[in-house]
């Protein structure tokens, strides 16, 4: 690839990489010329896909078995990439869940916890990681994976809408703390057609769709990469602290 989309010796690292929106934005960068770790808690998931890039794109690709939810094992995680690349130059904090419960009464400390610990504390804990080296040394660009759910939340995501809505936030404050040299960016993403949506009522979720989005249907795993390789690359060059929805016109 080449213009302003090029990622040709660039490094990014991808949490919850292995599937899903993860895999489709490693998939991206890889054909976009660049080399990528792919993080995930389950390895053997990260090599497949990383055999995957090495096979259709050539590029160096390195497998790495994280849980985003445990503190201590982020500093692993960025010493491994730093030690195989030298640098990352992207970050995506895509790694997430929201699981299901019967009533806000039901919800446990255990489940609350583990809810803000991956999708909120996790992506605080890498910025602070990857943004101060990346600031220290060539810049880079940061990419926190949201959710429609923080700007219009329902009953059924609460924790889950709380700490997407604070990654919004942490988005705007990373990209001061870090800039003017490390740009940070938020895409704020609606309903996508991946393994989680497996769990849900797809003949409802495709209803709700057709009556309340402009493009009338759920989005395709794919359709992600425009935004992510826009974020990742010079393209947005002159854009940090934004949040971006990409959602269908919901």
């Amino acid at each position: 690839m080449s213009g302003r989309f090029d990622l040709t010796g660039k490094v990014a690292l991808v949490t919850g990489g292995s599937r899903g929106l993860g895999k489709e934005m490693v998939l991206a960068f890889a054909e976009a010329g660049a080399d990528v770790i792919i993080a995930s808690r389950k390895l053997e998931n990260c090599r497949t896909l990383a055999d995957e890039v090495a096979q259709r794109f050539g590029r160096k690709a390195l497998p790495y078995a994280a849980h985003v939810g445990n503190w201590n094992e982020l500093d692993g995680l960025v010493d491994a990439a730093y030690d195989a690349f030298g640098k990352v130059d992207i970050l995506v904090n895509n790694a997430g869940m929201s699981p299901l419960y019967p009533s806000p009464e039901d919800i446990s400390e255990a489940l609350y916890d583990k809810v803000l610990d991956i999708n909120l504390k996790g992506p605080f804990r890498l910025s602070a990681l990857v943004g101060g080296r990346m600031a220290r040394g060539d810049g880079g660009s940061i990419i926190n994976i949201s959710s429609i759910a923080s700007l219009r939340p329902t009953a059924n995501v609460i924790p889950y809408a709380a700490a997407k809505a604070g990654l919004n936030a942490m988005t705007m404050a990373y990209a001061h703390a870090y800039g003017p040299t490390v740009r940070v960016n938020c895409i704020c993403c609606g309903a996508f057609r991946t393994d989680v949506s497996k769990a849900w009522d797809m003949e409802a979720a495709e209803s709700r769709a057709r009556t309340n989005y402009a493009l009338q249907r759920i989005g395709e795993p794919e359709e992600v990469v425009g935004a992510a390789l826009y974020f990742a690359s010079d393209a947005s060059s002159y854009t940090t602290g934004a949040v971006l929805t990409v959602d269908g016109g919901r």
